[in-house]
This record gives C-alpha cells, sequence and structure tokens, in this order.
C-alpha cells in the first residue's frame, strides 16, 4: 500500500453540530496495513446499536442531526467514517482501493466492536458495504432499513448512475460539498458544504472519493460481482425485518426500492415508504427519518 494519509484534526474543529467524541480502531485487510477507523458512538453503551453508515462523498457528518435524538430516546447510536473518508485514513492511491477491501475493513472494525443486535440504515455506499456485511453476519443485525441504494451483479444501474459516475471522474477539481449540495432537494449552508469539504485538504486526500464511482459493479466482468452475487443468496433467505425509505426526488438510485423488496423475505409486508427527498435523503428529511428508526427499532 501506498503512503496513508490523516486529515489534520483542526480541519475538523468548530464544526457546528457536530461535537461528539472520536473513538478509533486499527482495520486491516487481508493482512495489509493497519489503517485507523473513525466512529462516532453516542448513547448507552449496553443498548442494542443503530448503525448509521454514510456512503460516497460523505461522511459521518451526514448524521450529525440523527445522532443526538436517537441518543436521548435511548439507543446507542454508532456511525463510522469508511477508510478513505471523514476523520478515517486515506490511502493515497487509487489502486488502494477496491470493494473487497472497503467490505474487510467494515468486517474488521465490526467484529472488533463486537455490534450484535443492530438496527442497520444504510445509504448510498453505506448499503453495498452495509448489506454485504449483513450477508456475513446476518446473526448480527436483527433488522435493516436501507435508503437510497443498490447491491449491483453486473447490471446497470440506469442513465442516472452512469452520468454521475462519469462526472466523477471528469470535474476537476473534485468538490465533495458541491457535490452533496447537488444531490440535496433543500440548499446546504456555507458551513454545511465547508464540513463535506473538510476531509479534503488537497487533492492527494481524494483517492478513496475518486475511485469509489468506479468500483460499482455494473458490468458482467467487474470486480465484485461473485461476492454480491452470494451475497444475494444470503439476503434472499434473510426474514429479520427490512424496510425501504428511498427520496422520491433521486434521479441516480431511487428507482431501485422494489428489488428490495421484492427479493429480501424479510422486506414482506412492511410499510416501505418514498419521501420528498434527493439522494442525501439525511439531509433533506432528518426529522421523518429519525422518527422512521426509532419506531422501527422499538417494533
Amino acid at each position: 500500500m501506498s503512503v496513508v494519509l490523516r486529515t489534520p484534526e483542526e480541519r475538523f474543529s468548530n464544526l457546528r453540530d457536530y461535537t461528539f467524541a472520536p473513538h478509533y480502531t486499527m482495520v486491516s485487510a487481508a493482512g495489509g496495513a493497519a489503517l485507523r477507523l473513525h466512529h462516532v458512538d453516542e448513547g448507552p453503551r449496553d443498548a442494542s446499536p443503530i448503525l448509521l453508515l454514510h456512503g460516497e462523498p460523505t461522511w459521518s457528518y451526514l448524521y450529525r442531526n440523527f445522532i443526538p435524538p436517537l441518543a436521548a430516546q435511548g439507543h446507542r447510536v454508532v456511525a463510522p467514517d469508511l477508510i478513505g473518508f471523514g476523520k478515517s485514513d486515506k490511502p493515497g492511491e487509487r489502486s488502494d482501493y477496491s470493494y473487497e477491501r472497503h467490505v474487510a475493513w467494515m468486517s474488521d472494525w465490526l467484529t472488533q466492536l463486537d455490534l450484535r443486535d443492530i438496527t442497520l440504515f444504510c445509504q448510498d455506499w453505506g448499503g453495498l458495504i452495509g448489506l454485504r456485511l449483513v450477508a456475513a453476519f446476518p446473526e448480527r443485525f436483527a433488522r435493516v432499513i436501507i435508503s437510497n441504494t443498490g447491491l449491483p451483479e453486473g447490471e446497470s444501474l440506469g442513465p442516472g448512475f452512469e452520468g454521475w459516475r462519469d462526472f466523477s471522474q471528469a470535474t476537476d477539481p473534485f468538490k465533495a460539498g458541491r457535490i452533496v449540495n447537488g444531490g440535496c432537494l433543500r440548499a446546504l449552508s456555507a458551513d454545511e458544504i465547508a464540513a463535506y469539504d473538510a476531509p479534503y485538504p488537497d487533492a492527494s486526500y481524494q483517492a478513496g472519493a475518486r475511485q469509489f464511482p468506479l468500483l460499482v459493479p455494473t458490468t458482467p466482468g467487474h470486480p465484485s460481482v461473485a461476492e454480491n452475487k452470494a451475497a444475494w443468496r444470503v439476503l434472499e433467505t434473510f426474514d429479520k425485518p427490512v424496510l425501504t425509505c428511498f427520496g422520491d426526488g433521486d434521479r441516480i438510485l431511487g428507482h431501485l426500492d422494489t428489488a428490495f423488496q421484492r427479493r429480501i423475505p424479510g422486506a414482506a409486508s412492511q410499510p416501505h415508504r418514498r419521501i420528498n427527498a434527493s439522494h442525501f435523503c439525511q439531509e433533506d428529511c432528518p426529522g421523518e427519518l429519525v422518527a422512521l428508526i426509532d419506531a422501527f427499532a422499538r417494533a
């Protein structure tokens, strides 16, 4: 592995509504170098965890409006930063990143923390990785909420995703805050946009963010097709509660909810939701989603 970058802590100082104590775990993939993975961990430690997984190019800041109210309701709330994002370490070469390494890093993290009886909320790459964790460790998950994501097995996700993938490779500079703002119905404030840019002092920190769109297995010969097919075989037997809640303004992945509803047994007869949100529904409808997660975790 190439040089590993670590965003200076002062980049994260004075972020409004993000004052959570940091927690760090050293993780590795297939005997590779150990990397420092950051997570937020709020609420009573003896409560069943709500695991909030972000996607690209966001980080746990995406859940700043979820963590305090869910913790106040008595939930343990855990929100990690994927490797390459947020306060987690950032390998410096795009070749350092693969779908399978991300699954391995998060599997190592999950088992080290020994999280069990998990309520998972996953969106974007949080779903591509999070649903692989469910398939690998189904006994650790009590219920799952799936939002604005997919789990492709070598098929195209449509022109919306293809347009985003092409844009992500062509845009220069790569401005995470502007990208997140473009994936919301509401306009983010200047402070919020700056917070999404904070993990990246310069372009050298963005290898993971730039590479992620190319890792989605959307062609038959793409790496991770076999692994996702195997994951689907497990998910097609998963009978614990599974709820979809997709933003109906998401032009990239907003059409993929019906596959989960049709293929996962635990999704049968659940009150699936469509909400007035774009791709980053956490920014558009935080209160509505917090209420949904709280109610679903208690059901």
